[in-house]
């Protein structure tokens, strides 16, 4: 009996060990994080989001016009590219300064649809911020001293610290790009267009839009047209952000 006793013992030790295969068994330590390195088919991280963006616009100059690039994306995996003169920089902050800046958002009322600062004044420069699904236009954003002004200063990845980023910024590099093509304005220089016809694209943001590998683009500028399909285009490129893969993308 006293042999029996044991191995009754042994054998509910070991079950104890391993699970009784119901899969209610707690695992003896956190399962890991998953990877920030699995991608979608896109070359985006699987499951990263836009989760804030805000850009500027109006302005005698027309600021933020349609398929201009957002100032400041920001993403679920704590992913971050900005619009900087030398073409977009990408940062990445660690979680606990992703969840802080997040936390201050929504403490500054950029979570609700409201707008901040005067109405009808012409030509005024509008900061408008995109967050969990609500609208913030801040109106003459230098005048506004309410939390919605001052947090805007938290959103320039620029003056983040080094402890709240992931490694250093960096140049984004798209995967693709969105060429949005118009109407050729007096232009001293023609190129031939050497990727997918312009005409054959979809109308997007008041252009003619189509998708190309960004390495295959040719550079371009406003003082150049490009000859495709017996039609000359002026050209402007956009480069398709994180979680973007299509001209319906662009807006």
């Amino acid at each position: 009996m006293p042999a029996l006793a044991c191995a009754a013992l042994a054998a509910g030790a070991a079950l104890a060990a391993c699970g009784d295969g119901s899969g209610t068994a707690e695992p003896s330590s956190p399962a890991p994080a998953p990877s920030s390195s699995s991608s979608s088919p896109g070359g985006t991280p699987a499951g990263e989001n836009l989760v804030l963006r805000w850009r500027r616009t109006g302005g005698i100059a027309g600021l933020g016009g349609p398929g201009s690039l957002p100032d400041f994306s920001l993403y679920s995996t704590g992913r971050a590219v900005a619009s900087a003169q030398g073409g977009p920089t990408e940062y990445r902050l660690n979680p606990e300064a992703m969840r802080r800046l997040l936390d201050g958002a929504r403490a500054a009322g950029l979570a609700r649809s409201h707008s901040v600062g005067p109405g009808g004044v012409a030509d005024a420069i509008t900061i408008v911020v995109t967050m969990d699904g609500a609208t913030t236009r801040i109106v003459q954003p230098e005048a506004q001293s309410g939390p919605e002004g001052r947090f805007l200063k938290r959103l320039d990845p620029a003056a983040w610290p080094a402890s709240d980023l992931v490694g250093k910024p960096a140049p984004y590099k798209p995967e693709k790009t969105a060429v949005l093509a118009g109407p050729a304005t007096g232009s001293a220089t023609v190129k031939a267009w050497p990727l997918e016809p312009l005409g054959r694209g979809v109308p997007v943001a008041g252009s003619i839009c189509t998708v190309a590998p960004a390495g295959k683009v040719p550079a371009t500028t406003p003082e150049t047209a490009w000859r495709s399909g017996g039609q000359t285009y002026s050209v402007r490129l956009r480069p398709l952000l994180p979680a973007e893969s299509s001209c319906q993308d662009v807006k």
